[in-house]
């Protein structure tokens, strides 16, 4: 498909850089203003709207991708997340130790990846951390404990949802908005979520269709976290040995467009740590999500917003762990009190 845009100066790989940066811009201004987070849907003081702003994107997610799919443009039959053996403990490890780790920094990546485009140094921090341990975990030191546990998994008849994709994708959807026309939120804060759900089938549809070469193919991908965190990381550090992927212009664009919308909004605000057990509590946080992310196969947007809308088993077990490992973790905190010390995240 790529090849009939008459693209003379491009190959697919490096108009996927200017593609990611894109649909980077657009989730960082967005992410940024809606305040879009799936820890603060789960154990934040305004839960009931965050998860009205969570779930609207989830369904708008859904919905497009599956329809993509209907017309045949894309398909996830060879995608990671269609694995034939579910790697079960590392899935639900992974994403218990990644729900711990967004209690205890007070946010998942995500969040923090916008939150450090507009001052705050505990978010940059982690962010940091995370990059570093999930690279560590992909090819690095920890990478013999990820494979021990990946090498525990559980055959299955289907990787995806049993059934017709079709109801499954109604029954998602239907029960994401009812819950989000209930959450009290503005019309306007809504049609923003759901903006951020369009970016999901864009992206699949962008690198698994549009700029799909044969000669010289891309993977296709959408929004996440994990991965291109640790691709940016490596290409900061080597740009000279290797190019740009999609990773890279994402997170490059998520911080991009975070920034312009915090300075626009004159939320832009330098915010640190204010304890040396605050500061220890964040770092093992961005430890705990890099090492959970790489195990779970996601973040909460690459294994929750664009995983889920595959209708893949181990995307919706990843999103569940984290969900208990968040909701446990905030339990055995009594994070309350702590949850009133940085309102702003």
């Amino acid at each position: 498909m790529f090849e009939e845009f008459g693209f003379e100066t491009l190959t697919a790989p490096q108009a996927v850089v200017w593609f990611a940066l894109a649909l980077g811009l657009a989730f960082g201004a967005l992410a940024q203003i809606t305040r879009f987070c799936l820890r603060r849907s789960l154990v934040g003081e305004d839960r009931k709207q965050a998860a009205g702003i969570w779930l609207t994107a989830l369904a708008v997610a859904v919905l497009g991708t599956q329809a993509a799919v209907a017309q045949g443009w894309i398909g996830f039959g060879d995608h990671r997340f269609m694995a034939a053996n579910l790697p079960v403990l590392a899935v639900v490890v992974g994403g218990l130790l990644f729900g711990a780790g967004m209690v205890l920094t007070r946010g998942c990546i995500s969040r923090l990846t916008v939150l450090s485009a507009s001052g705050n140094l505990r978010a940059l921090t982690v962010v940091v951390i995370f990059a570093i341990t999930a690279h560590a975990a992909l090819k690095g030191i920890l990478s013999p404990l990820r494979t021990t546990l990946g090498s525990v998994t559980l055959p299955l008849d289907s990787a995806a949802l049993p059934g017709n994709p079709l109801i499954w994708t109604a029954v998602i959807a239907a029960a994401a908005l009812l819950y989000a026309l209930r959450s009290g939120n503005r019309p306007g804060m809504l049609l923003l979520a759901a903006l951020i759900g369009v970016l999901v089938p864009l992206g699949w549809v962008g690198t698994g269709f549009l700029l799909y070469d044969d000669f010289d193919p891309i993977a296709m991908e959408s929004l996440a976290f994990t991965s291109p965190m640790t691709d940016a990381l490596f290409f900061t550090v080597a740009s000279t040995a290797i190019p740009a992927g999609f990773g890279t212009g994402l997170i490059g664009g998520v911080l991009l467009g975070a920034l312009a919308a915090a300075l626009l909004s004159r939320g832009f605000q330098w915010q640190s740590f204010s304890s040396p057990s605050e500061t220890g509590r964040y770092l093992a946080g961005g430890a705990l999500m890099g090492f959970g992310g790489v195990l779970a196969g996601g973040c909460t947007v690459g294994a929750g917003l664009s995983g889920i809308p595959t209708l893949s088993i181990a995307a919706i077990l990843a999103v569940a762990s984290m969900a208990v490992g968040a909701l446990a973790t905030n339990r055995a905190l009594g994070a309350v009190p702590a949850a009133r010390a940085h309102p702003a995240e």
